[in-house]
């Protein structure tokens, strides 16, 4: 029953999690909604369940780390540090706005509870690979999780990164591929064909898990299967997700990685939402 019930919450938090990402691009008419949404229910689950964070001391020394590669989707990511109490939602309405702390990409010197600035695709996973063999030398617990996009693993420097955490064993790592299927440009499939993701993780040594992105209970239990895990290797979790979930004319649809709904768009998306029409 318990496990239902953080089911049932996290399910919860992750609709107002799209409402108010979207509600903040909508607001600033700038942002990308396709990528954010694919993720939310990764970001949920992260946020409001797994990583050992403290809002109000956001550089505790031992906390874990979360490295948001795909930088343009910080929507949910100021969302989810806004809901945490990093700093107040009202700063939500000031996206992309001269002089904000919440830019286009992510600014670890502008935003509380950024670990990273992040931006130019492919380098978020060597930074994370540098945060997790900066922690084993310094026995800190914290862990560090990186989320990045399929379209992202085109990028050489990913897995230069991998042989790298590979060769540590950097077990303190967890990588999360957002597998959408979709970059800025078109498909990953006509951009450059990304293959089999999970194969390509488990032969640079990596602990490989591939889940639905967009079920709850999945997330969760990949998260305590790897907890449970005692083999010495990096991790990483191949999502499966559907770009824009959650509107039904977002789903899917290249156009959305990077462009904000008007009015109408913005209505019917919040409704769609609520009422799990995706």
């Amino acid at each position: 029953m318990l496990q239902n019930n953080k089911v049932l919450s996290l399910e919860e938090t992750a609709i107002a999690l799209r409402k108010t990402l979207l509600t903040t691009i909508y607001k600033a008419q700038s942002g990308h909604p396709g990528g954010s949404l694919s993720s939310a229910d990764l970001m949920t689950v992260l946020y409001f369940d797994e990583l050992r964070l403290r809002p109000h001391q956001p550089k505790w020394p031992e906390r874990d780390r979360f490295v948001l590669s795909k930088g343009h989707v910080c929507p949910v990511l100021y969302a989810c540090l806004a809901m945490r109490d990093f700093f107040p939602m009202e700063e939500l309405d000031h996206l992309r706005k001269f002089g904000s702390i919440l830019q286009g990409h992510p600014d670890m010197k502008r935003t509380p509870g950024v670990d990273i600035s992040t931006g130019s695709l492919g380098q978020g996973v060597s930074c994370a690979v540098g945060m997790a063999i900066a922690n084993r030398r310094d026995q800190n617990p914290g862990r560090v999780f990186c989320l990045l996009g399929d379209g992202e693993t085109n990028e050489g420097q990913v897995w230069e990164a991998a042989e790298t955490a590979s060769k540590y064993q950097l077990d303190n790592l967890i990588l999360l591929v957002d597998h959408n299927g979709l970059q800025n440009d078109g498909t990953c499939q006509d951009i450059m064909p990304p293959r089999d993701l999970a194969e390509k993780f488990r032969a640079f040594g990596f602990q490989t898990y591939q889940i639905d992105g967009h079920s709850i209970p999945a997330i969760l239990d990949v998260f305590e299967r790897i907890r449970a895990h005692q083999g010495g290797q990096p991790y990483a979790v191949i999502a499966k997700t559907v770009k824009g979930r959650g509107v039904s004319f977002m789903e899917n649809v290249v156009a959305w990685h990077g462009q904000a709904p008007n009015e109408q768009e913005y209505l019917q998306a919040i409704q769609e939402i609520e009422e799990g029409l995706s």
